[in-house]
C-alpha cells in the first residue's frame, strides 16, 4: 500500500483489518453476502440491521451468524440512534446487544447522542465511530466518548453533509481521533488523495452497490454505471432530510422538496423528531407493501458523486485489491 502511514496503520490495527476501507452500511443494499465479501477481502463490511432483518428477511441473530459462516474476519454494525421514539431506540439497543453477544466489536452510530452505545460497547472492549458533518457535532460525539469520527461530506450518497472533504478534514483533524472520509470516493486515485489529505481511512458505499455480490437490482447498478456527478441530486422526500439520489423520471415527478407542512415540522426543533419518525414509519409501510406487490419507490436510487469513477460491475475482492495496490 503506497499510501500507508502511521494513521492508516493504527486504524487498521484497531479494527483488525488489512486495508483502511469500510464498506458502508446501506439501506436497502447491505445484503449479507456483500458485507461478508468486503471483510473477507481485507476491508470491513458494516451490517445495516433494518436491511438484514426486513429487506433480507433474516432473524437478526441468524443473519449475523450467516455472515460469520461466510467470513471469520471482523464485521461492524450501523446504528441510527436518533431519539424519535422509545420503541425504535429499544430495537436499536436489542440489535446492539445481540451483535455484542455475537462478538461484533465495531459500531458506527449516526444522528443521535452515542453515549449509551459507547458505554455498553466499551464495556465489551469494542469501538464506536460516529457520523458527523461538521465540527459542532464532532465535539458532541467526542464528549460522548467515541473512538473515531466518520466525516460525511457533501458529495456522499444517501444522507450527506454540507462541506467538501478537503474542508471537513481541516475542521475535524484537531480532535486527535481516527477520521474516516465518507463520500466521493469511487476508485483508487480518489482514495489515495483522501489519505494524503490526512484521513485515516475511507468509507465507500456507492462503489460497493455496483458489485457482483450486492443484491441490488440490475437496473440500480446500471443506473450507477450510466450516471455522472451531474445526475446526483438531493431530495427530502425519502427521509425528511437531504438524501443524494440519481435523478430519474420518477424522482422528478415526485419532486425534491418536502411539502410545506412537513417543512415546518422538519425545521422546528421540537417537532423535527416526529417528522422523521413519520418518514421512517412510511418507509416500513412501503417496504412491507413491496413484499406483496411492486415497490412504488423502486426507481429512487441513492448514490453519491463517486459515480464518475464507477464504470463496471466488479467483484468486491477486486475493488479492495485495487485500493490495496493504490
Amino acid at each position: 500500500m503506497s499510501f500507508a502511514n502511521e494513521k492508516t496503520a493504527a486504524f487498521c490495527q484497531s479494527l483488525g483489518i488489512e486495508v483502511p476501507l469500510i464498506c458502508g452500511a446501506m439501506y436497502p443494499c447491505s445484503n449479507p453476502e456483500l458485507v461478508a465479501a468486503a471483510s473477507e477481502a481485507g476491508a470491513i463490511g458494516i451490517v445495516q440491521p433494518l436491511t438484514l432483518s426486513y429487506v433480507n428477511a433474516y432473524d437478526f441473530r441468524a443473519g449475523l451468524r450467516y455472515i460469520r459462516s461466510l467470513t471469520k474476519k471482523p464485521i461492524g454494525l450501523n446504528l441510527l440512534i436518533e431519539a424519535s421514539s422509545k420503541i425504535y431506540l429499544d430495537r436499536m439497543n436489542q440489535y446492539m446487544e445481540i451483535a455484542l453477544e455475537e462478538n461484533v466489536r465495531f459500531f458506527i452510530t449516526a444522528l443521535g447522542n452515542p453515549q449509551w452505545v459507547v458505554r455498553k460497547v466499551h464495556a465489551s472492549k469494542g469501538l464506536v465511530f460516529h457520523d458527523v458533518t461538521e465540527k459542532k457535532w464532532a465535539q458532541k460525539a467526542i464528549d460522548a466518548g467515541v473512538d473515531g469520527l466518520i466525516g460525511v461530506n457533501r458529495i456522499a450518497g444517501g444522507h450527506t453533509g454540507t462541506l467538501d472533504p478537503e474542508k471537513l478534514v481541516e475542521e475535524l483533524r484537531g480532535f486527535k481521533v481516527p477520521l474516516v472520509c465518507a463520500g466521493g470516493v469511487g476508485g483508487p486515485e480518489r482514495f489515495k488523495k483522501m489519505i494524503e489529505l490526512g484521513y485515516s481511512g475511507v468509507q465507500m458505499g456507492t462503489r460497493f452497490i455496483a458489485t457482483q455480490e450486492c443484491s441490488a437490482s440490475a437496473d440500480y447498478k446500471n443506473a450507477i454505471l450510466k450516471a455522472t456527478s451531474k445526475d446526483i441530486v438531493l431530495t427530502e422526500r425519502l427521509t425528511g432530510v437531504p438524501v443524494s439520489i440519481i435523478k430519474t423520471p420518477l424522482a422528478e415527478k415526485l419532486g425534491f422538496e418536502a411539502g410545506p407542512i412537513m417543512k415546518f415540522f422538519l425545521r422546528n426543533a421540537r417537532l423535527k423528531h416526529w417528522a422523521r419518525l413519520y418518514y421512517s414509519l412510511r418507509s416500513f409501510r412501503d417496504l412491507k407493501k413491496s413484499i406483496k406487490k411492486p415497490n412504488p419507490y423502486k426507481d429512487l436510487w441513492q448514490a453519491g458523486k463517486s459515480v464518475d469513477d464507477i464504470e463496471e460491475i466488479l467483484p468486491v475482492a477486486e475493488i479492495v485489491k485495487r485500493i490495496r495496490n493504490a
